[in-house]
This record gives structure tokens, sequence and C-alpha cells, in this order.
């Protein structure tokens, strides 16, 4: 696999990451180790897994830290509505997060797919 810098779905998540980074400077600092923590760490857990898959061997290594990063983009999901019905995001900037994110999702779902239909063995029998 080439470097994770490479890869448009880790440039998504890392522009995400940062998205998110600045909208929680702004929570109220009683979240500071609850919520903001959380969202944060959730968030730059897709692009590192990303990156951590792409400096593995195989790309069923890959594949497994793909999984990953689209269970903490669920997390991420949960973790924006949450923040919403709090109201420390407005309608504007929960659609954008959350519209940037489930692109990622169907992205990494994609690349996991193709790799998978790249793992399978050709059959030559007719």
């Amino acid at each position: 696999m080439g470097h994770f810098r490479d890869l448009e779905v880790w440039r998504h998540a890392h522009q995400l990451t940062l998205q998110v980074y600045r909208v929680t400077k702004r929570f109220p600092r009683e979240e500071l180790y609850g919520l903001t923590s959380q969202i944060r760490r959730a968030t730059s857990s897709i692009e590192l897994n990303i990156s951590e898959g792409c400096g593995r061997k195989r790309d069923t290594e890959l594949r497994r830290y793909l999984e990953i990063a689209r269970g903490s983009a669920s997390e991420v999901e949960n973790l924006l509505l949450l923040c919403f019905d709090l109201e420390y995001l407005s309608d504007e900037e929960h659609r954008d997060l959350s519209d940037r994110l489930d692109r990622i999702s169907r992205m990494l779902t994609s690349f996991s797919v193709k790799l998978r239909s790249e793992l399978k063995p050709v059959n030559n029998r007719p």
C-alpha cells in the first residue's frame, strides 16, 4: 500500500478532524475532559486507523484498520448527534459535519470492498 497521505479518504478524514477541533474550541469548559475530548479522539481515530493500516504489510491488515475506522465514524456520528441535542452545534454545523462524515464512511466502505475483491482468489474453472 502507498503512503496514507495519498489517499483521498485520509485527506477527508483529516479535514474533518481539523473542523471538529475548530468547533469544539467553543464548547463549555466543563466538557473539556468529557464530550470535547471524546469527539476529538473519536474523529482523529478515523484518520489514525487509516494511516496505521497503510503502514501494515498486507492488504488484509489494511482492511481490518479500515473497519476500525468505520467503527470510529459510527461513534462520531453518535457524538455529533449528542452535541447537536445539547445545543453545542448549530443546525448548519451539525449538517456539514454529518455530511462530511457520511462521505468518509462511504469511502471507507468502498475502499474495503475494493480491497476484498482484489484479495479473492481467481477461480480458473470454466
